[in-house]
């Protein structure tokens, strides 16, 4: 995520003014009167009680824009500000988020960004710019929507887990979002699990066969586009896991080890998926190509790529496997797809930086433009009518820019 552009002046919030941060300000008041404790989580996995993807706190892994604004320590929020600044962010219309529902519940966002800036590591009274915005901006508006989607689920007497679909291109912060959101409604009593489709790759194994079936078509030679996938190990994952609804449910949750094979990557070991418990309420379900929907015919694919025409067809299947089983959406749009070249740079330094293998500079170029024939195919279809299954008052776009801010201008709802 970036930063707000910040000048002497400071970031104008409404008709405040919020201080850029000059000064250190490690000695100030706390910004309001202290949180409410905090309900721990209640996932488990074979080992021991921990959210499903990743314990808390979180490191945030997202390379950020240096700028000195971003690299000083902000001066506390004053009383009042922290309202005027939530007031500036360019998300609370599309999430459904009045004016006056931020005024009457301030004290509740700045208890649940408290919880954020813990599960992140930061440092909640002294947060610099971007660290505001990604609580404040962002993080915050898409959890009100998600529990606003909840509560609409059970309002409609389902009795199954709320099964979001997240919809986003690789490296724009989804798996962030995604972790902290499952982070926060556990943290709330809410409890929420998280499943990639990633998780849902082929074996090593599967995929060197299928590359062997299509020798002459690049698209299938390594893991990522539709054909890729094992649908009916996603199907029976994502059944399991909405149906989580009595205590002492519970199910093994698959994952994929992206780092395995000199980064080529297999299934991990079933005997180190994670288990979670039941009763769930949340299941997020993100991937870069979730919701797409495929092309009128083979020809028009192979006119993007000749490659295309047999991801296109194995395309067809994936809306009965995994997008029916979806409730609501939440697409994060882009505004050019070759970002995510350097945003999967990234993500592969951190990788390695963290000891795992990982792919060489020219692997990842390579790697990541097998994927730019389903972006130019199907991000249109998307960001014009939205996911295959969406539904009217189900289904949120949000557009982030190449720092994954949230843009100003905001996309008008499709659906």
């Amino acid at each position: 995520m970036s930063h707000l552009n910040v000048g002497p002046a400071g970031i104008r919030a409404g008709s405040a003014r919020i201080p850029s941060p000059s000064c250190s300000g490690r000695n100030s008041p706390a910004l309001l009167p202290g949180a409410a404790p905090i309900s721990s989580t209640v996932l488990t996995t074979s080992q021991t009680t921990a959210p499903l993807r990743r314990p808390v706190p979180l490191r945030a892994p997202i390379a950020l824009a240096a700028s000195p604004a971003s690299q000083a320590v902000c001066v506390p929020f004053q009383a009042g500000d922290l309202a005027d600044y939530i007031l500036s962010g360019p998300l609370l219309a599309s999430c459904g988020i009045s004016p006056d529902s931020v005024r009457a519940n301030v004290s509740e966002w700045e208890r649940l960004g408290r919880q954020l800036a813990t599960q992140l590591e930061f440092d909640h009274d002294h947060m610099d710019p971007v660290q505001r915005l990604r609580i404040y901006h962002y993080y915050l508006p898409v959890y009100w929507w998600v529990a606003a989607q909840l509560e609409a689920h059970r309002a409609s007497g389902s009795d199954t887990a709320l099964v979001l679909g997240i919809s986003a291109p690789q490296g724009c912060g989804k798996t962030t979002l995604v972790e902290q959101l499952e982070a926060l409604f556990n943290a709330e009593g809410r409890p929420a699990a998280s499943v990639s489709i990633d998780d849902f790759y082929l074996t090593r194994a599967q995929q060197a066969a299928l590359a062997e079936a299509h020798p002459g078509n690049r698209l299938l030679q390594l893991r990522g586009n539709a054909g890729t996938h094992d649908l009916q190990l996603g199907t029976d994952t994502l059944t399991t896991l909405r149906a989580l609804r009595q205590p002492g449910d519970s199910a093994a949750v698959p994952r994929y080890n992206k780092s395995a094979f000199g980064g080529l990557g297999d299934r991990a070991d079933p005997s180190t998926w994670p288990v979670v418990g039941g009763p769930l309420q949340v299941v997020f379900f993100e991937g870069w190509m979730s919701g797409f929907a495929p092309l009128h015919d083979d020809a028009a694919a192979a006119a993007v790529d000749p490659a295309l025409a047999a991801v296109n067809a194995a395309l067809r299947s994936y809306r009965a496997a995994w997008d029916d089983l979806v409730d609501s959406w939440l697409v994060v749009r882009i505004g050019d797809p070759q970002w995510v070249y350097q945003w999967r740079l990234q993500a592969e330094e951190r990788m390695k930086a963290s000891g795992k293998a990982g792919m060489s500079d020219a692997q990842i170029a390579d790697f990541v433009s097998r994927f730019m024939p389903a972006y130019t195919a199907y991000l249109p279809g998307l960001y014009a009518a939205g996911p295959t299954t969406a539904r009217p008052g189900r289904t949120l776009i949000l557009e982030v820019d190449r720092n994954r801010s949230p843009v100003q201008q905001q996309p008008a709802p499709v659906v």
